[in-house]
C-alpha cells in the first residue's frame, strides 16, 4: 500500500495510533483543527501547527513575500477559529534556501506581524535554519478557549442546520489563475487571486459561535466543503444533505465560471483554502443564531443544508435530482492532486 492510494488522512489515521500516552487532562488530540488540552479547571489550551514548502504550496514566482507570511500564519489562525478559540501566541520556524533574498524574508516577516497585530497575537520565538533548495515555513499557534465554548468536528447532531461562514470556491479560482498565468484584466479577478494569497481568518465569527447556544460541530474549509463535511460526518457518526442553489458563490467566481465555463457549485464543493468556517446548529437555534450572526457581522451566516442519519452525503438540486457525492478536495498524497 502506497500514500497514493490511502490519502494524507489515512495516512495520519495510520500514524496516530499509539500517540496519546498520558490521557489526562487531554480533550482532543490528533483529528481536529487544533489539540485541545486543560490547563485549569475552566480553560483550554489549544495548539496547531501548519507547514508551507515552496514547490508544494507556493512559489517565490507567484507569490510576494509578504502574501506568503500574512497566510502562512492565517491558514493557523483559522484552526483556531474552527475550535471557537482566541489565538495568543506564535512560533515562526522558517529553512531558508542561499537564494532566497533578504529583503523577501523580511517582507514575509512584516505579512506575519500585520496580521499577528490584527489579531492581538505574539511572535514569541521559533527557530532558523539553512535549506538546500526549497523555502520551508512551519508556524506554530498557541489559543484558548473555555471548556464549554469549545468547538468540535464529532459533535455533529442529525437534524442539525448547515452553515457556512463565507463563500466557497473564490481561492480555488484565484489559484487557478495563477497557475494558469491568467492576467486578472478585472476587478472580479483581482479579488479572486486576493483570496487565495490572503484569505481571512474567521476568529472573530469562531468566537461568536463558540458562544451560541446550539452550536454543536465545526471545522474550517481549508480542505475544501465536501472533504471537510466529510470529516465532520465520519467524527459524528452521521450523514448530511447539501442544497445546490443554497451554497454561497460569490459574484467574483460566476462571472470566473461563466467566462472560463466552470461549473460554480462543483468548484465550490472541490476549492480548497477559503477557510471559511462550516458548523451545525440544531434546528430549534439556528434561525436565532443566523439572525444575530446578521447583526453582528453584517453578511449572512449561509445555510447550505441538514445533518441526516444515514452515513451519507448527498446533493440536491434544484430541479429535485438526488446524488451522492465525495470528498473532492485537497489531499497532499492523493494521485488526484498531481
Amino acid at each position: 500500500m502506497t500514500l497514493k492510494e490511502i490519502g494524507e488522512f489515512g495516512f495520519i489515521k495510520k500514524i496516530s495510533r499509539g500517540c496519546l500516552i498520558r490521557k489526562e487532562n487531554i480533550v482532543r488530540a490528533i483529528g481536529d483543527d487544533a489539540a485541545a488540552f486543560k490547563t485549569d479547571p475552566d480553560q483550554l489550551t489549544l495548539i496547531t501547527t501548519d507547514l508551507l514548502v515552496e514547490r508544494i504550496h507556493f512559489s517565490r514566482s507567484t507569490i510576494a513575500g509578504y502574501d506568503l507570511g500574512y497566510k502562512a500564519l492565517a491558514v493557523n489562525l483559522s484552526d483556531i477559529a474552527a475550535m471557537g478559540g482566541a489565538a495568543r501566541e506564535a512560533f515562526i520556524s522558517i529553512a531558508i534556501p542561499e537564494d532566497c533574498p533578504l529583503d523577501y524574508l523580511e517582507d514575509i516577516y512584516d505579512g506575519i506581524k500585520n496580521l499577528a497585530a490584527k489579531f492581538n497575537v505574539n511572535i514569541l520565538g521559533g527557530d532558523t535554519t539553512n535549506s538546500r533548495i526549497d523555502l520551508i515555513i512551519n508556524i506554530v499557534v498557541h489559543g484558548t478557549v473555555a471548556e464549554k465554548e469549545l468547538l468540535r468536528r464529532d459533535a455533529a447532531r442529525s437534524g442539525d442546520m448547515i452553515f457556512t461562514t463565507g463563500f466557497l470556491g473564490d481561492s480555488k479560482a484565484g489559484l487557478h489563475l495563477i497557475l494558469n498565468d491568467i492576467a486578472a484584466d478585472d476587478e472580479s479577478l483581482e479579488m479572486l487571486i486576493k483570496a487565495h494569497l490572503l484569505p481571512e481568518p474567521h476568529i472573530l465569527e469562531g468566537r461568536f459561535l463558540a458562544q451560541q447556544p446550539g452550536i454543536h460541530a465545526a471545522i474550517d474549509t481549508s480542505d475544501g466543503l465536501s472533504s471537510d463535511l466529510r470529516h465532520i460526518v465520519e467524527q459524528s457518526n452521521v450523514g448530511a444533505r447539501l442544497y445546490a442553489d443554497k451554497i454561497p458563490v460569490s459574484e467574483n467566481l460566476k462571472k470566473f465560471c461563466t467566462r472560463f465555463d466552470f461549473d460554480s457549485v462543483k468548484y465550490a464543493l472541490s476549492g480548497g483554502e477559503d477557510y471559511t468556517l462550516l458548523c451545525t446548529a440544531s434546528p430549534e437555534t439556528a434561525d436565532k443564531i443566523a439572525s444575530e450572526f446578521q447583526k453582528e457581522f453584517k453578511r449572512p451566516l449561509f445555510p447550505i443544508g441538514e445533518i441526516t442519519d444515514t452515513r451519507q452525503m448527498e446533493l440536491i438540486w434544484p430541479n429535485g435530482r438526488i446524488r451522492s457525492f465525495s470528498p473532492s478536495g485537497w489531499d497532499h498524497f492523493k494521485e488526484q492532486n498531481k
